[in-house]
């Protein structure tokens, strides 16, 4: 081993041993900076991804607001559609004889029964009325029931016994039909 005076004599030697432990302290300095760099992008890389976790939960969360609002009274609405249906029926059954006896109370009804349309329409609730005659539609009606009726297709409504609704876009409660099954011979 040398002994560190002989750098005193030998200036070459002092300037290369200068240069190799510079040359350290740079390997050491650039092996710091490469691990604060790797440290600073692993932190930008999970920055990157709660940034990207917290948008996805706000827009989940503006989601299911949205569908609460708009679909959150749905159990309420359907309870609803038994009074429109008692409330329609009885408008029907009325006969002329009792119109003219009762012609108020009845007509309190109707009035009763539009302003129950109109807080469903306020409310996204729309009415499916089918017609006799019109094609079964299995994603909006309900067969109740299939009979051969001359003179019709195999699928075509031939009785309405209840209106649908639709909540929004969503079948609150199909339409109840009977359907033309195919036409005895």
């Amino acid at each position: 081993m040398a002994d560190p005076n002989d750098f005193l004599d030998d200036p070459e030697a002092a300037e290369a041993e200068a240069y190799a432990s510079e040359m350290e302290e740079i390997d050491e300095g650039e092996l710091a900076l490469e691990e604060i760099i790797a440290e600073r992008d692993k932190y930008k890389d999970r920055f990157t991804r709660a940034l990207a976790d917290a948008e996805n939960a706000r827009k989940r969360s503006e989601k299911d607001r949205r569908e609460a609002e708009n679909y959150g009274g749905s159990k309420l609405a359907r309870d609803m559609l038994s009074v429109y249906d008692n409330m329609k029926r009885a408008l029907e059954a009325a006969t002329e004889e009792q119109r003219s006896v009762s012609g108020p109370l009845l007509e309190g009804i109707e009035l009763t029964m539009r302003e129950l349309l109109s807080v469903f329409k306020k409310h996204g609730i729309e009415v499916i009325a089918p017609q006799t005659g019109d094609r079964f539609d299995p994603k909006i009606h309900q067969a109740m029931f299939e009979a051969p009726v001359p003179e019709t297709r195999a699928g075509d409504i031939i009785q309405v016994a209840a209106e649908g609704f639709m909540l929004h876009d969503r079948l609150l409660r199909p339409a109840q039909v009977g359907v033309s099954s195919t036409p005895a011979s």
